[in-house]
């Protein structure tokens, strides 16, 4: 089995209410110098063994239909492959 780890975040200039929030909590828990927040989703996935690319292409696929909403967010996949079958 492969294991994919997808990051959702919102995209750039679209207002993030619970990054706001926790940056305004760690200024007034005393935490200075954090000028912004950004607050995402991760998500793992377990995956048959494939090809690599056609691993990707379909996480990318399952993002788009799914786990990110394309209009407002951004997302990044990382594929490790499973361990190898003993010879």
């Amino acid at each position: 089995m492969a294991k994919a780890v997808v990051y959702v975040t919102y995209k750039r200039g679209v207002l993030d209410p619970q990054g706001e929030a926790v940056r305004g909590a760690l200024s007034s828990l005393g935490f200075q110098g954090v000028g912004g927040v950004r607050v995402g989703k991760y998500i793992e996935l377990d995956l048959a063994n494939g090809r690599p690319e056609e691993q990707r292409a379909e996480v990318e696929k399952m993002c788009r239909q799914l786990l990110a909403n394309p209009v407002l967010e951004d997302f990044r996949i990382e594929i490790a492959p499973g361990p190898s079958a003993p010879e």
